[in-house]
This record gives C-alpha cells, sequence and structure tokens, in this order.
C-alpha cells in the first residue's frame, strides 16, 4: 500500500472507531466492550461496520459463539498499540513539561517479583499520585509472551530472555538459596556438599523457570541433576511443601521473609551456593520509553537497592534474635563454647 493510500485510509478512521476495535479485539466480545467503554451494542457495531468499510477486508469473524480477530484484524490490532502508545506518551511529555508527572504505567513480572515489587510501587505511587499503575504477576512463559507483543511498558525477570533482543538492566540482588524444614537433619550443618543434598528429594518449579533453570545450571556445574520428588506451580506451595518435611528447594531468598521469621524455614549452609544473580528490568531493544516508565526506572534503581538495604537488616536482626535465643536456652555463648571446644 503507497504512502497515499494510508493517508487516505487513515484520514477516514476515528480514534473512538480504533478504541472500539481494540476493545472488542482484546475481550473478543461486543458485550464487554461495549461496557467497558460506557456504549451501548448496537452503537459498538455501528462504529466497527464502519471501520470495516473504510479497511476493506473483515476485521472480525464469529465461529459458533466465538468472535476472532482475522488477519486483517491483528494487524490494524498491532497498529492500535502503536497510535494509542505514542498518543500515551505525548500526553505524559506534554505533562512533564508541565511539571507533572500524570499517565499510565504497565507491568509485567514474573511471579517470585511479587515478594517486593509491590511494596516499592506504594511509595512510587506516593510520590507520583497522577500516575495509574496496572500490574500483572504471571509465570516466565505468558510474561515472554507479552514481552514479545509489546504489551506493557517495562518487565522484571530474574534471568532475561536470551531469545529476544532486549535491554536489560540489572537493579537488586537475586540470591537463590537451598532451603529445608526447621527440623530437617542438615539444617544446623555447615558447608555442606553439593553432593549431599543431591541425595535429598527436591520440590521444584514447572519446566522454564528462571529459579529452576538456575539451579539446574548449578547442579550440572558439579555432574549432577536435581533428584526432583515434586513439580509445583507457585512458590508459596513449594514453602509448605517444604516446611511440611517434603524435601529441599532451591528459591529466591527475596520469597522467605515471613518464613524466616516464623523460623519455619532453614537456609542451608551448602557449597556453591547461594546462587548470585540479579532481577531485570527489561524492554525491548529500540523502545521508546515514556516519560512514566523512565521514571518508574529511574526510581527502582535506587529503590531496589533501598529493598536490599532494608531486607538485609532484616536477616541481621533476626540472626542475633536466634543467637540470643540459644543463649539463653544453654546458659553460655556460641563464641565461648567454641573457644572451650579449640581449647579442649
Amino acid at each position: 500500500m503507497n504512502k497515499l493510500a494510508i493517508t487516505s485510509l487513515v484520514r477516514h478512521m476515528s480514534l473512538r472507531q480504533l478504541q472500539v476495535f481494540e476493545a472488542i479485539a482484546r475481550h473478543s466480545s461486543f458485550t464487554r466492550a461495549a461496557e467497558e467503554l460506557h456504549l451501548t451494542q448496537p452503537t459498538v457495531s455501528a462504529q466497527i461496520k464502519n471501520l470495516t468499510g473504510t479497511v476493506g477486508l473483515p476485521l472480525f469473524e464469529q465461529i459458533g459463539k466465538k468472535i476472532h480477530v482475522t488477519e486483517a484484524g491483528r494487524a490494524l490490532q498491532k497498529t492500535c498499540r502503536e497510535v494509542f502508545d505514542a498518543l500515551s506518551r505525548f500526553e505524559m511529555e506534554t505533562a512533564d513539561m508541565k511539571g507533572l508527572k500524570h499517565g499510565h504505567l504497565r507491568l509485567a513480572v514474573v511471579t517470585t517479583a511479587k515478594y517486593f515489587v509491590p511494596r516499592a510501587l506504594g511509595p512510587f505511587c506516593q510520590r507520583y499520585p497522577g500516575v495509574d499503575v496496572a500490574l500483572k504477576v504471571t509465570n516466565r512463559e505468558r510474561v515472554l509472551e507479552r514481552l514479545m507483543e509489546n504489551e506493557d511498558d517495562l518487565y522484571i525477570f530474574g534471568q532475561p530472555p536470551a531469545e529476544i533482543d532486549v535491554e536489560a538492566i540489572p537493579f537488586l540482588r537475586n540470591p537463590l538459596v537451598v532451603i529445608a524444614a526447621r527440623d530437617h537433619p542438615l539444617a544446623n550443618k555447615r558447608r555442606i556438599p553439593i553432593e549431599r543434598i543431591a541425595q535429598e528429594a527436591f520440590l521444584v518449579r514447572e519446566p522454564g523457570s528462571g529459579t529452576r533453570l538456575a539451579t539446574e545450571r548449578r547442579f550440572a556445574e558439579f555432574g549432577l541433576k536435581i533428584p526432583v520428588k515434586m513439580e509445583l506451580g507457585s512458590n508459596e506451595a513449594i514453602k509448605q511443601g517444604v516446611a511440611g518435611g517434603l524435601g529441599l528447594s532451591v528459591l529466591s531468598h527475596h520469597t522467605l521473609f515471613m518464613e524466616e521469621q516464623g523460623g519455619l524455614l532453614r537456609v542451608l549452609n551448602v557449597e556453591g551456593f547461594p546462587i548470585e544473580r540479579h532481577w531485570y528490568m527489561v524492554y525491548p531493544k529500540g523502545k521508546q520509553l515514556s516519560v512514566v516508565a523512565r521514571t518508574f526506572l529511574d526510581y527502582m534503581m535506587t529503590e531496589g537497592k533501598r529493598i536490599a538495604e532494608t531486607s538485609a537488616n532484616v536477616k541481621s536482626r533476626l540472626r542475633r534474635s536466634r543467637t540470643r535465643g540459644k543463649t539463653e536456652r544453654t546458659g553460655r555463648s556460641p563464641t565461648v563454647s567454641r573457644k572451650r571446644r579449640t581449647a579442649r
């Protein structure tokens, strides 16, 4: 299609028609689109009829009771996303010129990131009350799909995708640790050989999980395989299973605050662990970030450090508290005990 034809096509489309089309394509429903846009269903149908006439090709097809987007519809859906993104950037840039920060921020994060992202979003939203945030928490595979479709402004991964050309900016440490129930025989051992834990049953996330991939690589470095007993779809299920004595697991230290505080789980001192990783802010290479997205990225580069420092301080207090508890039970300090054993 030549430039003149495209210009003519765009001139005969209205922004409202594109909004109606995008809502129908997203919901696969005329009714839900009408409800979202506060329009009557006849109005929605009329808008799509006029838009279809302008394009000259069907945008939807109905198979049974389901609405499906046609090939032409998928092309228009991509165009709509680009148009709306450009308008959103323009709105936020003009607001920024006025000294304001408002607009929309769409984030998609892998499941494990839910343990710190909402805590970081609280102060951000207080600082920029004009920003509306949409947070999608899902598994790695789904976040990758959203990234490839450019559905969001920013994405948070524990392991950036190698198969997609992206910008990946590390902003927070993400150590992966071996965990056990508090009464596990290895709970108080030191310098446990990785070969020893390879004899234990392991609870793991689904194939494709970033944590599982990193753990498999670490075991492989020692010529070992993870002895998988059970695959579970969430960190919470894994923690409950480990606390119940079903086996060991490897999880991000960020997931363990409540369980460590309550004494339900222990982090094991294992050879080759923790696996030092980072959390990454990711977006497609070449993508022009909106003012709000760039502001949030800059914010997380400093806020991420604060979260890490806060977490480290809490864990330090917990260790000191356990040491005091042990001293009170035995009537002597661990330091004195070690010196006496050395003297003997």
